[in-house]
């Protein structure tokens, strides 16, 4: 039976960077592909990227203009427990390359500052419950 699990990691981008590429690496790390049927073959998985957000106050009160924004990434997925390794193995891999080019020709580059297994909250908990059905 699946269980749900939850991957954190912190990138640095350039501001210009897309910043759904780090989860479209993932996505192709544990899938093979973008697109596909349900369900994902090893872990079926959602990944949110939100910008920090002390950062980019800090850098609009004082009319910084940064070339970096700092992301933070957490990719929530339902495996096997026997595959929990695997797929954190993936995750990081795939975080750790550090680029992803999009279907269009795009490349976006990132560096990898910290990655860890992380606590679900509860509503990933909730995300997971569902992911785990699938």
């Amino acid at each position: 039976m699946r269980a749900a699990y939850v991957h954190a990691a912190s990138l640095r981008m350039g501001y210009d960077g897309d910043t759904g590429a780090s989860g479209a690496a993932i996505t192709l790390a544990l899938c093979g592909q973008w697109e596909h049927p349900p369900p994902c073959p090893l872990a079926a998985h959602h990944t949110a990227t939100t910008r920090t957000s002390a950062q980019q106050n800090a850098a609009q009160q004082h009319g910084v203009q940064q070339d970096d924004m700092t992301l933070n990434l957490r990719t929530v997925f339902a495996a096997e427990p026997e595959q929990e390794g695997e797929v954190r193995r993936r995750i990081r891999a795939a975080l750790a390359q550090g680029s992803q080019t999009g279907p269009e020709g795009t490349t976006s580059r990132w560096t990898l500052l910290a990655d860890e297994a992380g606590e679900l909250t509860a509503a990933e908990r909730i995300h997971a419950e569902r992911l785990a059905g699938t």
